[in-house]
Order: structure tokens, then sequence, then C-alpha cells
């Protein structure tokens, strides 16, 4: 997954604006403890990101 699908599939699923403010400020433990946008500076591929976006809010398995 490229980092422009990433950032689709999060405004689809969250709207654009939740999106950015979640990639931003949501601190999740499955990415030891760094925002998305952390993860990804870090290296973090988007796939597993978006994995644990999908896990810490519930995302429906069709949605993934």
């Amino acid at each position: 997954m490229r980092h422009t699908v990433f950032r689709r599939r999060m405004a689809e699923e969250f709207g654009r604006v939740r999106a950015e403010m979640l990639a931003q400020d949501h601190v999740m433990s499955s990415l030891g403890g760094r925002t998305a946008d952390e993860a990804l500076e870090a290296g973090v591929p988007p796939k597993e990101v978006w994995e644990a976006v999908c896990d810490t809010f519930e995302v429906p398995r069709e949605r993934r």
C-alpha cells in the first residue's frame, strides 16, 4: 500500500478533516505509542499503519 492509498482510505473512512486529526493526534499502542503520522515517518509500512487504525477504531472487515 502506498502512502497516497493510506491517506485516501483514511479520508473515505473518517472524512478528510477527522482523518487528518486522527493521523496527527491519536496515539496507538499497537504502533509503539506513536500516531499514524509518526509511525509512517519512522518507516512503518502504510499497510501496517492502516491495519492498526482499523483495529483501534473497529473498522468492519469489508472496509479494510
